[in-house]
């Protein structure tokens, strides 16, 4: 029976929720954090940027976290992206594969691993753009490539091996690990340490499931069984 402790991927708590970070921090099986502007601005009392990203590294003692640039102009990506670097030596600064115009960032990328900046390439959907961006990785500063499988999913198609192939295309390139990001359900985890991705971002509330992971579908059925009849009797149904 598959438990979390068997995983060997690095989980990650993706998230802006200030007391959900500082309580994971404390859990072992939490090897780092991510967040993005879009779950900031959605978190209650996320106030100056660098105020919130205080805080958060105040609350992950030292774990890994990824803060992302905002600009789409990348000049001011590349100020924004040394100034977010410079914040602590465990972060890794987000920069998008692509500006809003379509873009590509692989220079920007390039200019910032070579000169030592740690960083996390997010929102990248295919195999090829992996390929460009390990290259623009290599020999730079520790990275991480992030590949949306749970985007891809949306769209009716199978990440698996979508993900193999990514895995196979930054496989020349020890600096560069692998991210499965936008998980929709404990099941991608596992699939996501069976292809042998290096690590995967996880919301709060699918962490939350951790404790069902390899459960015996038996007790399962029981426990749903005993949850609709305690469900039925708190609603104090009648027929």
């Amino acid at each position: 029976m598959l438990r979390a402790d068997d995983l060997k991927i690095k989980i990650f708590a993706d998230g802006a929720d200030l007391e959900g970070i500082a309580r994971l921090a404390k859990d072992p099986l939490i090897k780092g954090f991510t967040t993005n502007p879009t779950l900031m601005a959605k978190a209650n009392g996320v106030m100056v940027y660098h105020e919130f990203a205080e805080r958060v590294l105040d609350a992950v003692n030292g774990k890994p976290v990824s803060f992302e640039v905002f600009s789409d102009e990348f000049d001011d990506m590349e100020r924004q992206a040394r100034l977010i670097s410079s914040w602590a030596d465990n972060v890794y600064t987000k920069v998008p594969v692509t500006n809003t115009r379509g873009e590509s960032s692989g220079e920007l990328v390039r200019r910032l691993a070579a000169d030592g900046v740690k960083l996390n390439v997010t929102a990248l959907m295919t195999p090829a753009q992996a390929a460009d961006v390990g290259a623009r990785l290599e020999g730079g500063a520790p990275s991480i490539v992030s590949v949306f499988a749970g985007r891809v999913a949306d769209t009716g198609r199978d990440p698996v091996p979508l993900m193999k192939e990514a895995l196979d295309a930054l496989s020349s390139y020890p600096n560069v690990e692998l991210l499965w990001a936008s998980p929709r359900e404990l099941l991608n985890l596992v699939q996501a340490d069976q292809v042998g991705c290096h690590i995967i971002t996880v919301t709060h509330d699918v962490l939350a499931k951790l404790p069902t992971l390899g459960k015996d579908l038996d007790e399962f059925s029981l426990d749903t069984v005993k949850m609709f009849h305690d469900s039925a009797k708190s609603a104090a149904f009648t027929l």
